[in-house]
């Protein structure tokens, strides 16, 4: 994907002086390391140590391992919606379920939600649509200040989502991307900027309308259906209450078109992102690769 496409598959994007703020503290991290703590050693002997590195890999792993701050987002969204009847209840489904929560929705509808993180990691491709789903949703919830939202983006509805739905047939109706970090002062919000009276207060957080990815509504097949059409919002209860309940106007949905042909014995698919009607980005023509 080329670097002028990726601000039409988010809006939002790390800002500059984030990422040289970021830069700074971690050279000066760096460079106070070895009279940080009591471990005694003198600096050639710290750095032989290697307790730099394998302190950092443990903060990455305790950060990558936390959903704490994931979990209060999405439960001050629902309960926001809940309170003002626009969901009938919510669940967290639990360890035993593949899936993150339940949303049950007024007109009986169940919207299963997974929660996922920056979508550019291999767990993006971990999913499974649960058997009672009127809807299946993934959330991304980006907790890294420092990761860049628009490769991640697009890391994610391309070469991750859309080669598994192709791959395994699991059908995702749609991608939320909208997360605690977003409309603040490491991610600024675009849609904000220009218009700051669409921010909703939920608790004592400013949140910016989310954005919105529908899929397909069928698995594209190069045989019998290589073009399926992408739902419409009305058809994706959750998400339709969600665009109404925050605001969203139409360039804050995006329809995600996957084609497919055989090549040879290989399957290829092209993803193309539909916004108001409009092509603002378009994958190449890619092989899906994978162990059978």
């Amino acid at each position: 994907m080329p670097k002028d496409a990726l601000p039409a598959i988010l809006p939002c994007s790390i800002a500059a002086e984030t990422t040289e703020a970021i830069k700074q503290y971690s050279e000066a991290l760096r460079e106070a390391a070895p009279a940080l703590g009591n471990h005694g050693l003198a600096t050639r002997e710290f750095w032989d140590s290697g307790i730099f590195h394998a302190a950092i890999e443990r903060l990455r792993g305790q950060r990558a391992a936390t959903m704490k701050a994931k979990r209060q987002f999405v439960a001050g969204i629902l309960d926001w919606l809940k309170s003002r009847a626009l969901i009938v209840d919510w669940v967290a489904a639990g360890g035993n379920d593949r899936h993150d929560y339940e949303v049950h929705l007024p007109d009986g509808r169940t919207c299963c939600i997974e929660a996922k993180g920056c979508l550019d990691g291999n767990n993006t491709n971990i999913f499974q649509r649960p058997p009672n789903a009127d809807e299946f949703v993934i959330w991304s919830l980006c907790q890294n200040p420092g990761a860049d939202p628009r490769k991640n983006a697009w890391s994610g509805l391309h070469t991750r989502l859309s080669a598994e739905i192709v791959h395994r047939g699991e059908i995702v109706d749609g991608v939320v991307i909208w997360d605690m970090l977003c409309g603040t002062l490491g991610r600024p919000c675009p849609k904000l900027a220009v218009a700051a009276q669409r921010a909703a207060l939920v608790g004592l957080r400013s949140v910016p309308p989310p954005c919105i990815y529908l899929f397909p509504r069928l698995r594209p097949d190069a045989r019998n259906n290589p073009s399926p059409r992408p739902h419409s919002l009305e058809a994706v209860k959750f998400l339709h209450v969600l665009s109404r309940a925050f605001g969203c106007d139409a360039a804050d949905i995006t329809s995600v078109e996957i084609e497919v042909e055989m090549r040879g014995s290989t399957t290829a698919r092209r993803t193309r992102l539909v916004r108001d009607g409009v092509e603002v980005a378009a994958s190449k023509w890619t092989k899906i690769k994978r162990a059978r």
